[in-house]
Formats: C-alpha cells, sequence, structure tokens
C-alpha cells in the first residue's frame, strides 16, 4: 500500500486546482495542501516571484528538493504547481499516485480573475504565454495523469464531483484486481 496523498491534483495555472482540491478534500473528510504553500513557506516568496527570480531551472531544483518531503508527509489531497509535474525526476514520484489532470481552454483562462497578477512571468502577452504553456504542458499532464477532467465552463462543484467520481472508479478497479 502506498502512502501519501490519495490524490494529486495537477493542470495550468488558473485551472482550479486549489479550489477543486479544497472541495473534495472537505467531501473525503481528510486536509488539502497546495504545494505552491510549501514553497512559498520555504522560501518566503510566492511560487510566481520564485519562478521570476530563481528561473524555470532554478525554481525546478528547488521543488524537487521539497516534493519528495510532502508526498511522504501529506495523507490528503494536494494540489501541485503548475510546472511541476513537467520535472522527469518528479513524474517518476508521482508514479504510484492517482494524479488528475484538471484541464481548461485558454479562453476560459483568461477570463479568470487574478491569474496573471499571481504568475508574473506571463506578462506581457498572457495570451501568448498561456497558448504556449498549454502546447508544451498539456501532453506532459496526460502522460502523468491517470484521468483528466475538464473545468472549461463548469463550477467547481460539478469538477469536484467528477474527480471523486475517479477515485470511485479507481476503488472498483483494484477491487477486481485483488
Amino acid at each position: 500500500m502506498v502512502s501519501g496523498p490519495i490524490l494529486i491534483l495537477i493542470g495550468p495555472p488558473g485551472s482550479g486546482k486549489s479550489t477543486v482540491g479544497q472541495l473534495v478534500a472537505d467531501k473525503l473528510g481528510v486536509s488539502f495542501r497546495d504545494f505552491d504553500d510549501d514553497v512559498e513557506n520555504e522560501c518566503g516568496l510566492p511560487a510566481g516571484e520564485l519562478v521570476v527570480k530563481l528561473g524555470r531551472e532554478g525554481f525546478s531544483d528547488l521543488e524537487c528538493r521539497l516534493i519528495g518531503i510532502v508526498l511522504a508527509d501529506h495523507a490528503g489531497v494536494l494540489a501541485l504547481g503548475g510546472g511541476t509535474p513537467l520535472n522527469p525526476v518528479i513524474q517518476e514520484q508521482l508514479t504510484p499516485f492517482h494524479v488528475i489532470f484538471l484541464d481548461v481552454e485558454l479562453d476560459e483562462l483568461l477570463r479568470r480573475e487574478g491569474l496573471v497578477p499571481l504568475h508574473p512571468w506571463l506578462l506581457p502577452n498572457p495570451r501568448a504565454h498561456l497558448r504556449h504553456l498549454l502546447a508544451q504542458r498539456r501532453p506532459i499532464y496526460k502522460a502523468v495523469s491517470r484521468a483528466v477532467v475538464s473545468t472549461t465552463g463548469r463550477s467547481a462543484e460539478d469538477v469536484a464531483a467528477e474527480v471523486l467520481l475517479t477515485l470511485q472508479r479507481r476503488g472498483r478497479d483494484r477491487s477486481g484486481d485483488e
């Protein structure tokens, strides 16, 4: 039996990982943890600012140092930063876990409030940066995850319900394997 998070949410910034993760954790009666908070607590700066300060490679190295601790320490629902699953070392560490990719369309991301101020590296052209980010990351997110759940045009409650269904399906699949 693998210890660690019962569910890990991945996806681009603004896909709803934190909101949906908290809802799912509440429904399951477990704790929710946002990996970006761990990064901020470690360094004293928000993840978006650290990406700018350290560069993508330096930030990824920091995430690699922290992820093992978090995976071993947290038994609830975990939301990872948008770029966290891009690192091959972290991808390998995620293998035993139930990882769900929260997908979202570009236009929906651009409509979501507060995305750009939280992620200053998207400037000066958020649309171009997000288009490139989605094209680059979607194949990796899909490869790392066990299921894809779209958040485009859906309420957080509806998305959380579908995420919970993936856990139920996983339980049925495992019971048939035993």
